[in-house]
């Protein structure tokens, strides 16, 4: 037994310095320069009123770019507590094309189904969607939309830190820094080529068009990799950008963040199922607590500090988190709540998502709402 220990412990510690390598390149890339700046569409789906959700989109509409943009905001529903903000946005910035849709196409998910109506009427040859959300730093659309003047790359991401005004949010928020970065990061080194997070997807107009538009998504739950995936398949690249945006964490239960993991969870099992099954090993608290059981203490020193090492790294050099600099210690403790999660995620097939529950086909298709 102390042998599997060992063995496993070995895995798991390639896997810390392989997300070390992969900050410390985050860290070290030089960011594109923007020479050909184009026109872009900015497309906001939008559903509640988001914390901070003015101080985010208004984030968007200070972009110093230069070539014309606008903001597309997209709604289901006339009368979303969100539309009296974008409103006061549109007053406030009377310079910026910004326009409100309120969508009518009906998509297993909703989501995709606003993006459908907004690509529709996005009149610039590069588009740009994000969560509502999501808070940007001056200079983000010149950031990422200069590796798209490279043929090669089909599709920009980005990665994100969280914030939140209640304990559970930032403990989710604190994974966020600690493990989920890293793992982000590790994807492309191990040849996982269709990563993209919807914290922020920047690709060309023609290449929505080439892959069947977002109608093509339609039906996925995990539309962001979906999106990702389809563009890659094009034969062109997908694309971590040097910058980091932020998110508010409104979960303010327990249930609700544990509602949001799982959810995470059965959607990668369904995304990429071969992938979800070695997740344990990434999981170095689980093997650090089963290496003091088994008197193996140096083993538990020793990746121990290692996983300090890589949380500090992600957490703190790559997304500049407050709260990964006064809780990386913690990050064996996180390693033993994501094992709790994976369990949860190994078997079921239905998530708690917005206001209802929803099934998933082995493939990651929505099938119904139950």
């Amino acid at each position: 037994m102390i042998y599997l220990l060992w063995g496993i412990a070995a895995a798991t510690a390639v896997y810390q310095l392989t997300a070390l390598v992969a900050c410390l390149r985050q860290v070290g890339a030089r960011p594109a320069v923007l020479k050909n700046p184009r026109a872009i569409s900015i497309l906001k789906p939008v559903r509640g009123l988001d914390p901070d959700f003015y101080e985010a989109i208004e984030s968007h509409a200070t972009q110093d770019y230069p070539a014309p943009m606008e903001i597309l905001f997209g709604a289901a529903d006339e009368r979303d507590p969100s539309l009296p903000e974008i409103e006061r946005l549109k007053l406030a910035y009377p310079r910026i094309d910004i326009r409100v849709l309120h969508s009518r196409t009906k998509a297993a998910n909703a989501k995709v189904g606003v993006l459908i109506d907004l690509a529709r009427e996005a009149r610039y040859p590069l588009l740009l969607v994000n969560d509502s959300d999501i808070l940007v730093p001056q200079g983000y659309l010149r950031r990422v939309t200069a590796p798209l003047e490279d043929e090669g790359i089909g599709i920009v991401t980005a990665l994100y830190r969280a914030t939140s005004h209640s304990g559970p949010g930032r403990w989710e928020a604190l994974g966020i820094a600690i493990d989920f970065a890293q793992s982000v990061l590790v994807a492309p080194l191990v040849g996982i080529r269709e990563f993209g997070l919807g914290a922020t997807l920047a690709f060309r107009a023609e290449d929505l068009k080439s892959i069947g538009g977002f109608e093509a998504i339609a039906d996925y739950l995990a539309d962001d990799y979906q999106l990702a995936k389809k563009i890659t398949r094009l034969g062109k690249r997908s694309h971590m950008s040097d910058v980091v945006v932020e998110t508010s964490i409104g979960d303010d239960s327990w249930a609700g963040v544990w509602q949001h993991q799982v959810r995470w969870a059965r959607t990668i099992r369904v995304s990429r199922g071969d992938g979800y099954l070695g997740l344990p090993v990434t999981h170095s608290g689980v093997w650090i607590v089963a290496a003091m059981l088994s008197g193996a203490w140096s083993l538990a020193a020793g990746l121990t500090i290692l996983r300090w090492t890589t949380a500090l790294a992600g957490g703190v050099l790559v997304l500049r988190s407050p709260l990964a600099a006064r809780g990386f210690w913690l990050a064996p403790v996180w390693d033993l709540w994501a094992f709790v999660v994976w369990i949860a995620g190994l078997t079921g097939s239905t998530v708690v998502w917005r206001d209802g529950v929803l099934k998933l086909t082995k493939d990651g298709k929505l099938l119904r709402q139950v």
